[in-house]
C-alpha cells in the first residue's frame, strides 16, 4: 500500500470500522508488551517471595525507560501522523529519524551510567535489605538492553501512528513469544534465577527492536535512516509538543511506583515487608495488563485522528473519539466486575505459597476494581488532545491519575489509614481523575462539532 492508498483509506472508510481495523493489532501489542512484566512476574514467583518483590522495585526503572520510549515515539509519531494527512512526507522522514535515534543515544548514555552501580539504583528504587540481590539479579540485563527498550517504543509507536499498526504488532508479539519461551529455559534449566528472566526480556527487547527497525523500510512506512537524522531546534519543538504529556505521564509513573515501594514497604506489619512490596508489584502488573487492552483498543483511533485532523475532517475526529470511549467503559466495567469477584485467585497465580501477599494483593485488586471503569474518559480525552496538539489539556489529564492526585493520596491516606490508605490511593486518584476530565471532555465534544460545521 502506498502512502496514497493510506491517505485515502484513513479519511474515507467508515470510522468504527477503521478503528477496529487499526485497534485489534495494537490492543495485540499492547497486550503483548504488558505480558513481559506479568510473565517475568509469575515465573519468578515460583522462586521466592523476595524475587517477585525485586521486579517490583525494579519497575520504576523500567518506566522511566517507557517515559522516554513514548515521549518520542508519540512526540514524533503525531508529528508524522499530521504530515501525512496534510501530504507532507519529506519533513515526516526527518522527524522519524530524529525520533528513533535520539532516544538510542539517551539510553546507552542511561545504561552507562547506571550499569556499574545497580546496588545504589536498587537502593534509589525503595529496595529493602533484604530485597537488594533480587533487585540487581533483575536489572542488571535491563539496564545493558535499555537502548534498544527505549527506541523499539518509539519505533513501534511511530509505526502504529501512521496507521501501520500490524508491523508493529508483528515486532512486539514476535518479542513476547520469546520471552515467554526463553523465562523457563533461563530460569530454571540454566539455573539463572532471577537474573534468567531479566536476561530474557533483555534478547526478546533487542530482538523487536530489530523486527521493528526492518518494518519501517516496508512499502507504506516512512523510512529511517541516518541521512534524514537532521536534529534541529524546530524538530525537537515538535517532538516536545506531541510528546509531553506521554512524558509526564511516564516520569509520574515512574515517581508513583517508587512512592508505591516505599510505602509498601514502610506501612507493612513488620517482618512482611517482601510480601507486602510483592502484592504491591502482583497487582501492578494484573491492572496493567487489563488496562493494556484499552490502552490499544485507544491507540487505534489515534493514527485515525490525526490524518482526519490533518485534513480537516473534524466530525471524523469526534466520532472516533467517541467510539473509542464507549467501547474502553463497556470493557473496563466488565473486566473490573471479574477483578473483584476472582481477586484472591487472581493474586494466587503469582505466589500461592505466600497467604500474607495474597491477603494484601486481593484487597489491593478489589479496591482498585472499584474505580478502574472511570479511567476510560481521561485516557481516550487524554490521547484526542495529544493527537491534535492541544498540549496543555493533554498533559493535565496525562498527569492527573498518578502525579496531582495519586501522590498525594499515597502520602496522606497512609498517614491515616497506615497500609489500607496505600491500598486505596489508586482508586481515589481514579475518581478524582474522572471528574477532572468530565469537563474538558464536555468542551472539545462541543468544539469539534463547531469546527465540523464551519468546514
Amino acid at each position: 500500500m502506498t502512502l496514497d492508498d493510506k491517505y485515502e483509506e484513513m479519511t474515507t472508510m467508515p470510522v468504527q470500522r477503521l478503528v477496529w481495523r487499526l485497534a485489534v493489532p495494537t490492543i495485540i501489542a499492547m497486550v503483548t508488551t504488558a505480558l513481559y512484566n506479568v510473565v517475568d512476574a509469575a515465573f519468578v514467583g515460583r522462586i521466592s517471595t523476595g524475587g517477585t518483590a525485586g521486579i517490583g522495585i525494579a519497575f520504576p526503572y523500567m518506566t522511566f525507560v517507557q517515559a522516554l520510549g513514548f515521549f518520542f515515539g508519540h512526540g514524533s509519531g503525531n508529528y508524522i501522523s499530521r504530515a501525512l494527512g496534510a501530504r507532507d512526507t519529506g519533513s515526516a522522514a526527518v522527524v522519524a529519524s530524529v525520533g528513533v535515534v535520539t532516544p538510542f543515544l539517551l539510553g546507552s548514555v542511561a545504561a552507562a551510567v547506571c550499569l556499574p552501580n545497580l546496588s545504589a539504583l536498587s537502593l534509589l528504587l525503595g529496595a529493602p535489605p533484604e530485597v537488594v540481590d533480587y533487585a540487581n539479579d533483575y536489572l542488571c540485563y535491563i539496564v545493558l538492553a535499555t537502548p534498544f527498550m527505549m527506541s523499539a517504543l518509539t519505533l513501534n509507536n511511530q509505526l502504529r501512528l501512521q496507521g501501520n499498526a500490524r508491523l508493529g504488532m508483528v515486532g512486539i508479539v514476535s518479542g513476547a513469544v520469546l520471552n515467554i519461551a526463553l523465562d523457563p529455559l533461563l530460569i530454571f534449566s540454566l539455573g539463572m534465577g532471577v537474573s534468567g528472566a531479566s536476561l530474557a526480556t533483555a534478547i526478546s527487547q533487542v530482538c523487536a527492536w530489530g523486527l521493528l527497525l526492518y518494518g519501517t523500510f516496508r512499502p507504506g512506512c516512512v523510512h529511517i535512516s541516518l541521512r534524514q537524522f537532521k536534529p534541529s531546534w524546530r524538530v525537537y519543538d515538535e517532538i516536545f509538543r506531541g510528546g509531553l504529556p506521554s512524558l509526564f505521564r511516564q516520569m509520574f509513573n515512574t515517581v508513583a511506583a517508587l512512592a508505591l515501594n516505599y510505602s509498601a514497604a514502610h506501612y507493612a506489619a513488620p517482618g512482611s515487608e517482601a510480601s507486602a512490596v510483592a502484592a504491591f508489584a502482583v497487582v501492578t502488573r494484573i491492572m496493567m495488563f487489563a488496562f493494556s487492552v484499552v490502552l490499544g483498543f485507544c491507540q487505534g483511533f489515534q493514527p485515525v485522528c490525526g490524518f482526519n485532523y490533518g485534513a480537516r475532517l473534524y466530525e471524523r475526529v469526534r466520532q472516533s473519539w467517541l467510539f473509542a470511549l464507549r467501547v474502553s467503559a463497556v470493557f473496563l466495567t466488565l473486566i473490573s466486575a471479574a477483578g473483584f469477584i476472582f481477586a484472591p485467585q487472581v493474586v494466587a497465580l503469582f505466589r500461592a505459597e505466600d497467604p500474607e501477599l495474597i491477603r494484601i494483593g486481593a484487597a489491593t485488586l478489589r479496591w482498585q476494581c472499584v474505580a478502574f471503569p472511570l479511567i476510560s474518559l481521561s485516557t481516550c480525552t487524554n490521547m484526542l488532545f495529544q493527537n491534535i496538539r492541544m498540549t496543555f489539556p493533554a498533559t493535565l489529564l496525562s498527569i492527573g491519575r498518578n502525579g496531582i492526585f495519586f501522590l498525594p493520596a499515597i502520602v496522606l491516606l497512609p498517614m491515616w489509614l497506615g497500609l489500607l490508605g496505600v491500598q486505596i490511593a489508586q482508586a481515589v486518584a481514579d475518581g478524582l481523575t474522572f471528574l477532572l476530565a468530565v469537563p474538558y471532555a464536555v468542551w472539545i465534544n462541543r468544539k469539534l462539532k463547531r469546527m465540523a460545521e464551519v468546514t
